[in-house]
């Protein structure tokens, strides 16, 4: 879609785009995050990818505590880089994806899989149902795998782990 699209689609939808010149991010005494736009102050704001697995920090919705729209930030490299980390930070909590490097062991018993895993963050232990639900493609090679208890592990290219890796979450493709 051409930046011509997105415009007319934003005017249609009454999509409000926030600039790094009308923003100003910060952090409340809790450690929330604060938006003051222009004469407005939204204590706390949320932030969303919108296209999570393909645009990352572009057309981010900053929301406030009722869940509404408060407007879309482009692009986050617009922003500067202190305002772009308060933002990063916001959605590292909400989007915090460990990236698995190695399998060391699945087993699968009574419709669950049983990961071990090690992972950008350490090792950790983690159920899957034992459908091919559980693992979802994300381009050529990732994939994005989803525990029974909705977290999510990034696998960035299945082709690049270690052979007993790559083999083990093939018998689940």
């Amino acid at each position: 879609m051409s930046t011509n699209s997105l415009d007319g689609l934003a005017e249609y939808a009454q999509i409000r785009y926030l600039s790094p010149a009308e923003c100003r991010f910060d952090l409340t005494a809790g450690g929330f995050l604060r938006l003051e736009l222009g004469a407005e102050s939204y204590d706390p704001v949320y932030v969303f990818r919108s296209f999570p697995l393909s645009l990352g920090d572009r057309y981010l919705s900053v929301r406030d505590d009722k869940n509404n729209e408060i407007g879309i930030i482009r692009d986050l490299a617009e922003f500067n880089l202190d305002q772009a980390n308060l933002v990063r930070g916001e959605l590292e909590r909400r989007y915090f994806t460990p990236i698995i490097k190695k399998v060391h062991k699945m087993k699968e018993e009574f419709g669950y899989i049983y990961w071990e895993v090690e992972t950008d963050r350490g090792a950790r232990r983690f159920t899957t149902k034992g459908s091919h639900d559980c693992i979802l493609p994300v381009g050529e090679n990732r994939l994005m795998i989803i525990d029974v208890d909705g977290n999510r592990f990034e696998v960035t290219n299945y082709r690049e782990l270690d052979t007993k890796s790559a083999r083990l979450i093939e018998t689940l493709m």
